[in-house]
């Protein structure tokens, strides 16, 4: 028997079902944590904002537009509320992206290895710990609009029409912020990464 979907869940919900919005939560919450975490670099602030993401879910349950994806909204309430956060912290925050990208069998690879193919490589000594310094270093410095749409695409497969949907932006903004994003990492990595050579010379 196919598992229910996450809007039939949402639907069994409302009718009384609770044991449906247990499971809504054990199948995104992780996933969401991750996102959240990714987002403003702080595991702690992450699960706050999932629980209170799960909340509003609840109160609102009965708003939800059943033409729409439940996973969509669910990850534009907590980017709201991640944004929410990140505009009352007044430290910088950090976003480490260097996670394997595609799963987490050996296949996976890292957000830099998907850069143009023209990009100068780093010097191929430079150890793996050092690369992800060099990684979470260019990543402090992203623009937080780049960065959050880098996230969704690259990390969590998010489609361009649920992106926009997500972050509220029309489909062709998704498409040039993406662009835009890689684009300004692969340049700002480069030259980190060139910085770095030199300086072990």
């Amino acid at each position: 028997m196919d598992a229910p979907t996450d809007e039939k869940l949402l639907a069994d919900y409302l009718a009384g079902q609770t044991g449906s919005f247990e499971l809504l939560v054990r199948r995104h919450a992780q996933e969401l944590h991750t996102f959240v975490q990714r987002f403003t670099g702080d595991s702690a602030a992450a699960e706050d904002v999932v629980q209170e993401s799960f909340l509003q879910v609840h109160h609102s349950a009965d708003r939800f537009d059943p033409a729409r994806h439940f996973k969509p909204w669910l990850f534009t309430i907590a980017a709201n509320k991640a944004r929410d956060y990140l505009r009352k912290r007044s430290r910088r925050r950090e976003v480490p992206i260097d996670a394997p990208i595609g799963g987490e069998d050996d296949s996976a690879r890292p957000f830099v290895d998907l850069l143009s193919a023209d990009q100068v490589k780093p010097d191929e000594d430079l150890q793996m710990e050092e690369r992800r310094r060099i990684v979470r270093s260019v990543v402090e410095e992203m623009p937080a609009n780049l960065c959050e749409v880098l996230i969704l695409a690259y990390f969590h497969r998010f489609p361009y029409k649920e992106i926009s949907e997500i972050i509220g932006v029309p489909l062709g903004t998704v498409k040039s912020r993406l662009h835009a994003a890689v684009v300004w990492f692969g340049q700002r990595y480069r030259e980190t990464a060139a910085q770095h050579v030199e300086d072990q010379q």
